[in-house]
């Protein structure tokens, strides 16, 4: 089942990293820049059928997440979404939030929700392009840590 929600969230031309049990993808749309999924990689539907493994792991790379973009773009905060109305396995959306301006490839990004909760329907306006760097730029800081 996982495949399902791997393949909604662009797998693998996404795939920033893969790990023992999970899979950390950019989500093709952006509300924030940076903003991520990370999908279990075990056939469960419910957070607590994950293996304790699996939350282990789950652990290290929220880690690397936070001191990554942290990093990257100094997010002012971060937020974690499972929601898992639609996609049944069990996943997490990442949502950088900026209380500031970031500026990427020449752009000055917004969170417009901010301080609000994240809305998953707002997309940054980054083109083709512009995701294919921030991917490459992921997949780089992720991969070389």
């Amino acid at each position: 089942m996982p495949q399902v929600t791997l393949k909604k969230f662009g797998y693998p031309e996404s795939l920033i990293k893969s790990y023992q049990y999970w899979d950390l993808l950019l989500r093709p749309m952006q509300p924030t820049i940076g903003s991520m999924v990370l999908i279990c990689r075990e056939d469960v539907h419910q957070y607590s059928a994950i293996s304790k493994s699996a939350a282990a792991e789950q652990a290290l790379i929220i880690s690397d997440v936070e001191r990554l973009l942290k990093k990257r773009f100094d997010y002012s905060k971060m937020n974690y979404l499972m929601l898992m109305m639609v996609d049944p396995a069990v996943h997490f959306h990442i949502i950088p939030r900026y209380e500031s301006s970031v500026d990427f490839a020449g752009r000055i990004l917004i969170d417009n929700q901010w301080p609000n909760p994240p809305s998953l329907i707002d997309e940054l306006n980054l083109d083709i392009c512009d995701k294919q760097n921030l991917l490459n730029i992921l997949k780089s800081d992720f991969n070389s840590n």
